[in-house]
C-alpha cells in the first residue's frame, strides 16, 4: 500500500497524533478570533440626534493607575498609588473623539486649528466643553451627556486589560491603533505636516473605542491631583481639592508612546485651547 494509503487507513499513529494537534491549534485559534470579535460587535450602541456613536460600557471594577516608576518609563508618581475603583453602573462612552461637524451642529462655530469635518474638534477650553454639553442636553431635552470621571475614561480604555495599553504591553504596535509621535510626528512633518486624523482609522480596543491613545487629547471631568490618595473608590469625579487644572487624558498626534498609556494623566489650565486638545463624551444609561 502506498505512504497515503498507510496514512487513510490510519497505519501512522505520529502523524495522526500531529494531525490532531494541528486541527485543534486551528478550532483555538478561530475561536479565540470569534471572542475577541464578538467583544466588540456584541456591545450595543446608541447614535444620538447629530450622529455622534456611543457604546455601552459594562459595569465593573479595575486597579487604576501604575504600580511602576517614571525612571522605568513606565510609569510617574500622579499615577500611583494603584487603587482599586468599582464602577457599579454601566454607562455609554462615546466610540470617537467628537468631530468637528458634531461641534458645529451645535455650537455653530469652528474653533480648531486642524480643519475637517471628520477630525476630532481641538483648541476647545473645559469650559467650552461644558457649555457644549450644555446645548446639546438642552437640544436632546436630557441630562445625560456629560465629560467621563478620570476614573471611567481609564476603566474605558483599558477594557478589562492590566497592561500599559489595552492591546499588552509592547509600544510596537501602538502604530496600529493609534496616531502619535512615531507616524505623526517626523513622518508628518515631511508630508502633510503634524495634524489631527480623521476619527475611527486606526484598530479599536477590544470594547470597541477608537482613537483612545493619540489623535486628540481628551478633556475629563476631574480636577489634578498629584497622586491618588483619597482618589473616590466608585469612579466619580474628583472635584474636590485647590487646584485649578484639570485633566486630559489618552495622549495626541505628537506624543511619545509613554504619554499614551492608559495610566498616563496630562493636567492642564481649563482655559487653555491648545491645538490637539479636544474631548470625548459619555452618556448616562
Amino acid at each position: 500500500m502506498s505512504e497515503i494509503g498507510h496514512i487513510g487507513t490510519h497505519k501512522h499513529p505520529v502523524l495522526q497524533k500531529n494531525f490532531t494537534m494541528m486541527f485543534i491549534v486551528c478550532v483555538l485559534l478561530i475561536v479565540s478570533g470569534c471572542v475577541q470579535q464578538d467583544s466588540v460587535e456584541s456591545q450595543e450602541t446608541f447614535v444620538n440626534s447629530i450622529g455622534i456613536e456611543f457604546v455601552q460600557i459594562p459595569a465593573g471594577e479595575f486597579n487604576m493607575g501604575s504600580s511602576e516608576n517614571y525612571q522605568n518609563k513606565t510609569g510617574k508618581d500622579d499615577e500611583r498609588p494603584l487603587h482599586h475603583v468599582v464602577l457599579s453602573k454601566s454607562f455609554y462612552m462615546g466610540k470617537y473623539e467628537v468631530t468637528q461637524k458634531q461641534w458645529r451642529e451645535v455650537m455653530g462655530t469652528e474653533p480648531s486649528l486642524y480643519k475637517g469635518d471628520d477630525l476630532p474638534v481641538d483648541q476647545v477650553s473645559w469650559g467650552d466643553v461644558h457649555e457644549f454639553i450644555k446645548k446639546l442636553n438642552e437640544k436632546e431635552g436630557t441630562n445625560k451627556y456629560r465629560l467621563p470621571s478620570e476614573a471611567e475614561w481609564e476603566y474605558s480604555a483599558r477594557a478589562g486589560t492590566t497592561t500599559k495599553y489595552s492591546f499588552g504591553d509592547d509600544e510596537f504596535k501602538l502604530n496600529d491603533y493609534a496616531w502619535y509621535f512615531g507616524n505623526s510626528g517626523p513622518l508628518g512633518l515631511f508630508i502633510l505636516g503634524p495634524k489631527t486624523h480623521p476619527v475611527g482609522h486606526r484598530k479599536p480596543n477590544a470594547w470597541g473605542l477608537y482613537d483612545m491613545y493619540g489623535n486628540a487629547w481628551e478633556w475629563v471631568q476631574d480636577k489634578y491631583h498629584s497622586n491618588y490618595s483619597g482618589a473616590p473608590a466608585d469612579g466619580s469625579a474628583w472635584e474636590s481639592g485647590s487646584s485649578s487644572n484639570r485633566i486630559a487624558r489618552g495622549g495626541g498626534f505628537l506624543t511619545y508612546p509613554i504619554g499614551c498609556r492608559s495610566a498616563y494623566r496630562g493636567p492642564d489650565f481649563p482655559s487653555d485651547r491648545t491645538g490637539g486638545l479636544g474631548f470625548r463624551l459619555l452618556r448616562d444609561l
